[in-house]
């Protein structure tokens, strides 16, 4: 066993310094992207940013579940399903470090301008505050960045507004190769390109026993960093312990509003949603139990974006996106698949006055015209308990930030 723990250390130490060798010796830049917004040959094996400045201590990716309050252990006691890491990918320190990376290098778009976090900022909650968001070239995406904090806790099949990837691994690849987000050509073309980069070849290494590089382990190191965002140090969470004793009158009242006029119903757990119980505000429901497969929430009468009918071509699809978890929301707007609402004043008014029926509406909102009838301080109230969602830490924790920012 002192010979294994010798090893282990021994093997940390060789780690730290080829990381600090090679990360000092790579240090270059970027060329600019050509004339005409067309992108230079993928191929190009450096980054804007120069090199990643990681801790000799690799930071703890493994224990991010463990500050979880009380209610949250219990909720996901007995539901194994919510937690979607697979056996086969387990997180680990040195593959998280990798995949943190991996979610900041710009290297990773075909002509080294954008990353994962281009569009994913750590102080917005990671989105970017943008109503759709700029690519490569500069073209906008068709719909919001959503926010990739606690994907760990989503369903197969739950990922992005239109529901289309399978799990996340499959979904951490497909910006990449995205033609308006990040243009890589093939897969293949991408391993080659991180394979001319120094400072990946110990990277690599430690998380995977060799320096090759290789899709399947990208995407498994991206999924690893992103299982590892997750957001339990709210107002909301330190209160649960204690009949949320630390809220004022109008937040308990916001979340009093919240259950009674069926919010959580959507925006959290079927189980927890119920008035007097403490929602999980984790995971949202897209089982297909209470609102069908994704929900319609009465923005437009004829959806011009046909939205996870897009990808399953059933009419009852039509029109109809991934309910968003509402932790952090504060920070995460413009709101809606497109954006279109700035402000939760803005949402909260939707309900109240902008619900527009069509076939295909959640039956919460069906039949209600113009809205909700909220009354007096009603939205504020809301507002203000949505507010207690917002973990301030996850903001600032430096295992989640840019390693490239100098």
């Amino acid at each position: 066993m002192i010979k294994n723990m010798q090893k282990k250390h021994l093997l940390l130490l060789c780690f730290t310094v080829s990381v600090s060798f090679l990360l000092t010796q790579s240090c270059r830049k970027d060329p600019k992207p050509s004339a005409g917004g067309q992108a230079p040959e993928p191929s190009a094996p450096v980054t804007e940013t120069g090199v990643p400045r990681l801790p000799a201590t690799l930071y703890d990716y493994i224990g991010t579940r463990n500050n979880m309050p009380t209610y949250m252990k219990n909720f996901l006691n007995g539901r194994p399903e919510i937690d979607n890491m697979p056996a086969g990918n387990q997180i680990t320190n040195e593959g998280a470090t990798l995949g943190r990376v991996l979610f900041y290098d710009k290297a990773l778009s075909v002509n080294n301008t954008k990353s994962c976090g281009s569009c994913h900022h750590q102080d917005k909650g990671f989105t970017d505050g943008l109503s759709r968001s700029p690519g490569f070239a500069g073209e906008l995406t068709r719909r919001n960045g959503m926010p990739t904090v606690n994907l760990r806790f989503f369903k197969d099949k739950t990922m992005f507004w239109d529901l289309r990837a399978a799990h996340l691994e499959a979904q951490s690849l497909m910006p990449i190769q995205d033609m308006i987000e990040m243009g890589m050509p093939s897969l293949s073309a991408l391993e080659t390109k991180l394979t001319g980069i120094a400072y990946y070849r110990p990277l690599f290494k430690a998380a995977f026993g060799t320096e090759t590089v290789t899709a399947d382990r990208i995407s498994r190191a991206l999924s690893q960093f992103l299982r590892s965002i997750v957001s339990f140090s709210s107002k909301y969470d330190k209160g649960t312990d204690n009949n949320f004793s630390n809220f004022t009158a109008q937040e308990k009242n916001g979340l009093r509003l919240f259950q009674v006029n069926f919010c959580s119903e959507c925006h959290s757990d079927l189980p927890t949603s119920t008035f007097g119980q403490i929602p999980s505000m984790l995971i949202v429901e897209n089982t297909g139990v209470n609102t069908g497969f994704g929900s319609n929430n009465g923005l437009e009468t004829d959806y011009t974006d046909k939205g996870i009918g897009e990808i399953t071509h059933l009419a009852k699809d039509q029109g109809t996106f991934k309910i968003p978890a509402l932790r952090n929301v504060e920070l995460t707007g413009p709101y809606m698949h497109d954006g279109r609402f700035t402000t939760l004043e803005q949402v909260l008014e939707h309900y109240h006055t902008g619900i527009k029926q069509n076939p295909n509406i959640g039956i919460q909102l069906s039949g209600i015209s113009p809205g909700i009838p909220f009354r007096g301080n009603d939205m504020a109230d809301i507002i203000a308990f949505l507010k207690t969602l917002t973990d301030h830490s996850l903001a600032t924790d430096p295992k989640f930030a840019d390693p490239f920012v100098q």
